[in-house]
């Protein structure tokens, strides 16, 4: 398979169709994404992933959003992207990327532990104030957001 990883320009279109894989809403999502830097994975001329990167300070990089389209879920899709974090993160000398997911997203955090990530902190009660209606994941409610941690120096490049 080729692939292709790019930072979208600004006159690109913003791949929300991808990004709503990840959140729930078009207003959820734009509440971060213009002060994002967002990347997309393409295989040939489709894409296939969406990842958006915040600059959350000096020294912490945070993925807002990162997607993978169906058909290539399970397939290796979100290490390459994971990775491509990785290696942006510690190019521009930030010392820690930082994620965030539901407490019910039980795939979600083993896929981050299993690509180097640590829990950090949690955010109560986050899905209950920034959300209008409430969302359910593996028919549990979500409330708060569990924030992992990956610390860059481990990250060889």
């Amino acid at each position: 398979m080729e692939f292709t990883f790019h930072q979208i320009e600004t006159d690109e279109e913003i791949p929300y169709e991808l990004l709503l894989l990840a959140d729930e809403t078009i207003e959820a999502i734009h509440q971060y994404i213009f002060r994002c830097d967002v990347y997309v994975l393409k295989k040939g001329q489709q894409s296939i992933a969406v990842m958006a990167l915040f600059r959350s300070s000096d020294t912490e990089l945070e993925i807002k959003n990162i997607a993978v389209a169906d058909p290539y879920q399970n397939k290796g899709i979100g290490g390459i992207l994971i990775r491509n974090a990785k290696k942006i993160a510690k190019q521009n000398h930030y010392s820690s990327l930082l994620v965030g997911t539901s407490d019910t997203g039980f795939q979600q955090i083993r896929f981050y532990e299993k690509n180097g990530f640590v829990k950090k902190t949690i955010r109560k009660d986050f899905f209950i104030e920034n959300y209008p209606a409430p969302i359910f994941e593996n028919d549990l409610q979500m409330r708060d957001m569990i924030v992992l941690e990956f610390l860059t120096h481990n990250f060889p490049e």
